[in-house]
């Protein structure tokens, strides 16, 4: 099979592609013959070397859509579709940037869908963040007023979709004014530029503050994020998009206000079940849904596809397919 190994983190650059054999099955985990796969920011921290646990050389990737091949316990027939979430892979053991993968059974999720592969690998990781963030972490309730802190992002942008559908009020942040039309169009009622003190301009519309607030860009924002938030608001830190993990001498009674809540969501620890991931798909071809798809690549652009990761210019989720 067809796999992108890197060796040694770095750059794009050290993405090898190579013909490796079949991975040898064994009981409990199932073969699964990748179709398509998102890229995610975690895969370029361990790339660039900031996840310390993670051994090279490894085949990145946690997340996949594709066909089971061959699952020795018989409970999934070959063909199946199914996605796979996190769960170590591409950390613990090889992921999703192969022509096939063998994942643990429990990380799979049966589904039925018609949307094409190029469209259904830009879902399970992206879902199940925003899904995850939003009703379990943040506890979404209509009528609410949430900001969205990264709003151009993949994650951004389909949190201010399902928000806006569940009836709340969205603001979204960009760095750019000329992607103020993109994210009104997208479901957002209020657009504020990023200058790195947005409690100031937000408190101009919402003087008390917002109730939820979204925080994708990472620790160099979150003490401004907790200070947009009203008195018993909760603020979520999802995103890393700055790629700052600490906040440094953190002293939790000065950073967070009186009554704020904190919290986080990873999917790493909690996952979404599947009859959510279900009708999140029917969402998607009922046209509820709009994804944002940046760029598509084949496997043998991996490099490329990085680089375009780097740069944060894709404008959605970037999809390789295999």
């Amino acid at each position: 099979m067809k796999a992108a190994v890197i060796y040694k983190p770095g750059g794009p650059e050290n993405f090898v592609l190579e013909e490796r054999k079949m991975p040898d099955i064994k009981a409990g985990w199932v073969l699964v013959k990748v179709k398509s796969f998102g890229l995610n920011r975690s895969e370029l921290m361990t790339r660039k070397g900031f996840s310390p646990d993670v051994k090279f050389p490894r085949i990145l990737g946690i997340e996949c859509v594709g066909e089971v091949s061959d699952d020795p316990s018989g409970e999934l027939i070959s063909g199946q579709k199914v996605a796979a979430f996190m769960g170590g892979m591409g950390r613990d053991f090889d992921g999703s940037y192969a022509e096939y993968t063998l994942l643990p059974k429990s990380l799979l999720m049966p589904f039925q869908s018609e949307l094409t592969w190029e469209q259904l690998g830009s879902l399970p990781e992206l879902f199940q963040t925003v899904y995850g963030s939003l009703h379990l972490a943040l506890k979404i309730k209509a009528e609410e007023t949430i900001l969205i802190r990264g709003g151009t992002s993949s994650i951004g942008m389909l949190a201010a979709q399902i928000a806006k559908n569940n009836g709340n009020t969205v603001l979204a942040t960009t760095r750019k004014k000329e992607k103020t039309e993109l994210l009104l169009n997208n479901g957002a009622d209020h657009v504020l530029i990023e200058d790195g003190q947005m409690s100031v301009q937000l408190k101009k519309i919402y003087p008390r503050g917002v109730d939820k607030i979204l925080e994708l860009v990472g620790t160099s924002t979150l003490k401004d994020s907790l200070e947009c938030a009203v008195a018993g608001g909760v603020v979520c830190m999802t995103g890393m998009l700055a790629e700052q993990w600490t906040i440094p001498d953190f002293a939790p009674i000065d950073f967070i206000p009186a009554t704020v809540s904190l919290t986080v969501y990873d999917t790493g620890q909690i996952s979404v079940d599947q009859k959510s991931f279900q009708k999140f798909i029917h969402d998607v071809e009922n046209g509820k849904i709009k994804l944002s798809i940046g760029r598509i690549f084949n496997l043998d652009e991996i490099e490329d596809a990085h680089k375009l990761m780097d740069n944060n210019s894709a404008g959605g989720k970037i999809v390789v397919i295999t």
